[in-house]
């Protein structure tokens, strides 16, 4: 089996479930691309598995249980199976099969890509229901592991549905993309030795995604990775945006407008403002759509900090789908060497500056442990007024992106800049930090104690204005293996 880097927990809990003594169903679910079936293949060994079978994409009824029908008649070793004219006879055909196996050990049952077998008006889930009800889950000796891209349809038909599924998956395993770090170690297996700072440009484009890694070349520059994968005409990932998103979500319409009115933003937006920008109908389209984005990672839901309402503020955090909506839409069969051309792109800059902030955020356990508050109950939010809004006359309205509201009463203001080497806080940047803390003192009222931060590539570098900062988190932080 080939080297698993990361998923510990993911590892454990799926041999956890294999040594149980009763049947145990198990959904491993997560974007496209991120390594579940990976996972799966390379936790157990290719005997362990009784039976295996993995949907197809946009495929019709008879198609779906042909493929199934030939699986099972590879793995039974009987050709002489009859052709399922439905689920329910594809299913009783599985069952009586599992019955005549010998009753050591326990049957590992993977389906993966399950959601694309449900066809419309094909009765999947009926059969499934009856097969897991009906007869595997009183067994002792069964394991289902269901895998699927289609987010939506995960949630909807097996975590939120009132039928016979509901509630019956022992386990939830949701496959987060690579850490920082966990992206490192994957880098490194695969010959590719970069710099951290390179790692988090890199990061920066392509999330943790495994499948978007492999892509990279060792001996090749960043530029010219990103080049051959995104701007090069037909390169490695040049269809990848639409995939991605018709392959995880029905209705793929309203959810990519979701994130392209996100992606135009360099702050968040409520779902009216949502509604607004992408010019959508107000219905409970969005309202899904938001919530499955949220559940897939896609988007991070927060609140600003003292605002009376709970209302949530929504925010872009795929670091892919940002990178799309900001260059590779616009740029498809242009420039090839894009990314190398653009150094000193003021656009390339003011990117990098939300993508590290989304970065920082996706590492808040990272940053909570190197300021030495990990085992302090946290709550992090945004922040920002108005001039208009402010009862002091010499204070200017103020943003704040990151605000870390600490149990043991303090508030880390965080300030994040990615910089090609150590910040320099001069005069203006300084008085601006100033009236940040003293407008968010003034309009919260606060008696928390104030904790200016940093958040840098190569931290501050010591002048007469950086003593403003009180706590610093450098990149290197963010490669911490929690």
């Amino acid at each position: 089996m080939a080297e698993i880097i990361g998923r510990k927990h993911e590892q454990h809990e799926l041999r956890r479930l294999y040594e149980s003594g009763e049947s145990e169903m198990v959904v491993v679910y997560g974007r496209r691309r991120v390594g579940k079936t990976f996972l799966v293949n390379n936790t157990f060994a290719e005997s362990d598995f009784a039976f295996k079978v993995t949907g197809l994409y946009h495929r019709r009824l008879n198609e779906q249980l042909a493929n199934f029908d030939r699986a099972l008649r590879e793995y039974s070793n009987d050709a002489t199976l009859p052709q399922s004219t439905s689920w329910m006879d594809a299913f009783g055909a599985l069952k009586r099969y599992l019955k005549g196996l010998s009753s050591s050990g326990k049957k590992v049952l993977f389906f993966d890509e399950l959601p694309w077998m449900d066809t419309r008006g094909s009765n999947f889930i009926t059969a499934l229901e009856w097969f897991w009800n009906g007869w595997a889950s009183a067994q002792d000796n069964i394991m289902l592991i269901i895998c699927g891209s289609a987010t939506n349809w995960i949630i909807n038909k097996l975590f939120k549905h009132k039928g016979g599924l509901y509630n019956r998956a022992g386990s939830r395993l949701f496959l987060s993309p690579f850490t920082l770090a966990e992206t490192e170690q994957y880098l490194k297996s695969r010959g590719i030795e970069l710099e951290r700072y390179d790692i988090a440009q890199l990061y920066m484009i392509m999330g943790g995604i495994p499948f978007y890694l492999k892509q990279l070349e060792p001996g090749r520059t960043v530029a010219d990775n990103v080049d051959n994968c995104f701007f090069k005409k037909n390169g490695r990932l040049w269809d990848e945006f639409d995939n991605l998103y018709e392959t995880l979500f029905a209705n793929s319409e309203v959810y990519i407008k979701v994130v392209e009115a996100l992606a135009g933003r360099q702050v968040g937006l409520t779902r009216d403002e949502i509604i607004a920008t992408a010019k959508l109908p107000d219905n409970g389209k969005v309202s899904r759509a938001l919530k499955d984005l949220e559940k897939c990672g896609f988007v991070r839901a927060y609140h600003y900090y003292g605002r009376k309402t709970k209302m949530q503020t929504y925010e872009l955090a795929d670091f892919y789908t940002l990178f799309y909506f900001r260059f590779i839409r616009d740029n498809y069969a242009g420039d090839e060497h894009f990314w190398t051309h653009s150094h000193d792109n003021p656009r390339k800059l003011n990117w990098a500056g939300y993508s590290f902030e989304q970065l920082i955020k996706s590492h808040i356990n990272q940053v909570k442990r190197a300021l030495g508050i990990a085992s302090v109950l946290t709550e992090q939010s945004g922040w920002h007024i108005d001039k208009r809004d402010l009862n002091d006359p010499d204070l200017s309205g103020a943003q704040i992106d990151l605000l870390i509201d600490r149990r043991d009463r303090a508030i880390n203001i965080c300030e994040a800049k990615f910089y090609g080497s150590e910040f320099v806080i001069q005069k203006d940047y300084s008085m601006n930090l100033r009236n940040k803390i003293e407008a968010f003192r003034s309009a919260t009222g606060t008696k928390k104690t104030l904790v200016p931060t940093m958040i840098t590539t190569f931290g501050v570098k010591p002048n007469m204005y950086s003593g403003l900062i009180q706590q610093q988190v450098v990149l290197d932080d963010l490669f911490a293996m929690l």
